[in-house]
């Protein structure tokens, strides 16, 4: 039997195919990474906004002591000796000091709640740039592949481009000077 002569470009396609599948298999694991990202930094700014929520509920409950203590002194006056008005104005003054407190935690925790969604958001957009680039990898492997099977060099040709926009994907995964 005579054997068929391999052309010489289905090298060059076998090449580009292995190069195009080690580049999808690390989109994938980058992608994997900076979606994990994503989810643990949501997860950490939902703690961070309930933490917040917790410190209004407080100042709340510190604002209505106040204003209970406040109250009673002023429509008191007259019923309460010295010990009790100055008791109650110490009391009022020493709450409002917490309610003060309270507030400058809500910033720090607003702060942080901030910082940790735009890390989520930063990690969503790589996560993207890096799904990209897997979808555009694996169809110019899949063509690659009908291109060697064929031996048809114009669906190499799809194939090589394809690839190529994969790769521009992979690359921005990593910059982002692409939009996502």
């Amino acid at each position: 039997m005579a054997e068929e002569k391999k052309e010489p470009w289905l090298n060059y396609l076998a090449m580009t195919t292995v190069i195009f599948a080690v580049l999808a298999t690390l989109s994938t694991f980058k992608g994997g990474g900076f979606s994990t990202k994503a989810l643990l930094s949501q997860s950490q700014a939902s703690d961070q906004w309930a933490f917040y929520q917790a410190k209004s509920i407080k100042g709340y409950i510190k604002e209505l002591q106040k204003d209970r203590y406040e109250t009673e002194l002023k429509y008191a006056v007259g019923n309460l000796s010295a010990d009790a008005q100055k008791h109650y104005s110490e009391q009022a003054a020493s709450i409002a000091e917490k309610i003060k407190k309270y507030e400058a935690e809500k910033s720090e925790i607003m702060a942080e709640a901030k910082r940790l969604e735009l890390l989520r958001d930063d990690a969503q957009k790589h996560s993207k740039a890096f799904g990209m680039a897997v979808i555009f990898l694996q169809i110019a492997i899949l063509l690659g592949s009908i291109s060697a099977l064929m031996k048809k060099k114009p669906v190499w040709f799809i194939s090589m481009a394809l690839g190529a926009a994969g790769v521009v994907n992979f690359i921005n995964g990593f910059v982002l000077f692409l939009p996502v």
